[in-house]
């Protein structure tokens, strides 16, 4: 049943959460009792901030509530924006981690630690072992964000900065495929 009203809902709160600017991350009907509980995770390129989750949670409220006989019980409703432990599955989200660091487990080779540039449709190019690499996401069996507690290099950032410019040669990137 959850999975169903989920199926039902999703378009009508992806449609609120947009119009509000921002992205539906994930969506989620869950039983709860008498209840249904309504996880509804947002993001945008510019992060969301607390004022922003009250805004969306008060507009996804009023939507829900227009649609009642589509959820046809009592419900909570959470909305929240996604934790930096989710992991990098979307072109998007490649692009919303720029300048940070990644921990990437290719689906061939080795993982290993690099700090994302620019984000394309198919790949991102990524700052690792002092060189930088093409990781096509196809390639990719889990990239997760790392946590750091003191600001990047300033001259990683810069070399990050400089290819998405185009001031690095494109030959002088490794492409990143299995276990090259």
């Amino acid at each position: 049943m959850p999975g169903e009203l989920a199926s039902r809902l999703q378009p009508i709160v992806a449609e609120a959460v947009t119009a509000a600017g921002f992205d539906l991350d994930s969506f989620e009907v869950q039983q709860a009792g008498r209840r249904q509980l309504v996880k509804v995770v947002v993001d945008s390129d510019d992060g969301v901030g607390l004022d922003e989750i009250a805004e969306i949670s008060r507009t996804v409220s009023a939507t829900l509530d227009e649609n009642e006989h589509v959820l046809a019980s009592a419900y909570t409703l959470e909305v929240t924006s996604p934790g930096l432990d989710r992991p990098l599955t979307q072109p998007r989200h490649w692009r919303r981690a720029r300048f940070r660091l990644v921990k990437v487990t290719p689906a061939e080779g080795e993982p290993f630690v690099g700090r994302v540039g620019h984000a394309g449709e198919d790949a991102a190019r990524v700052l690792a072992g002092g060189k930088l690499r093409d990781v096509r996401y196809a390639d990719v069996a889990k990239a997760v964000v790392e946590i750091e507690f003191k600001q990047p290099p300033a001259e990683d950032l810069k070399l990050l900065e400089d290819d998405a410019s185009g001031m690095i040669g494109a030959g002088q990137a490794e492409t990143e495929k299995g276990s090259k």
